[in-house]
């Protein structure tokens, strides 16, 4: 009964170690990505895309939505580009303090099957 342990025990150890090393080697790098700047308005994109809401009087309604889990875009004037985390945390850290600003967003655009995001490194309020 206690070699029975032991093994199970081993094998246990020996899938977690296996585990670690691959997440380890678990990469988030996106081929020729390139860092941008991005100038546009912080919406939450559930109020904006469902509803037509954005702008100042819109500030508190989308903050509520951002923090229920609706994701966090910057709006240039053409395309939306929706922050995403590579590194399993919120995507809408960042841009939680700009809701419905004019901001600049330095940061890699990402896009696939139509939609744009844009994995942020640092926020700026715009001119």
């Amino acid at each position: 009964m206690n070699l029975k342990l032991r093994l199970i025990t081993l094998g246990l150890s020996a899938v977690a170690i296996c585990g670690t090393a691959a997440w380890a080697q678990h990469s988030h790098e996106h081929g020729g990505a390139k860092t941008v700047q991005i100038t546009g308005q912080v919406v939450d994109i559930a109020c904006f895309v469902g509803h037509n809401s954005s702008g100042e009087k819109h500030a508190k309604c989308a903050e509520a939505c951002a923090r229920a889990g609706n994701p966090l875009a910057v709006f240039d004037g053409k395309e939306i580009y929706v922050s995403i985390s590579m590194d399993h945390g919120n995507p809408n850290t960042k841009l939680m303090p700009f809701i419905e600003k004019k901001v600049t967003v330095t940061g890699t655009v990402m896009a696939k099957a139509g939609l744009k995001g844009i994995k942020i490194e640092k926020v700026d309020l715009a001119q």
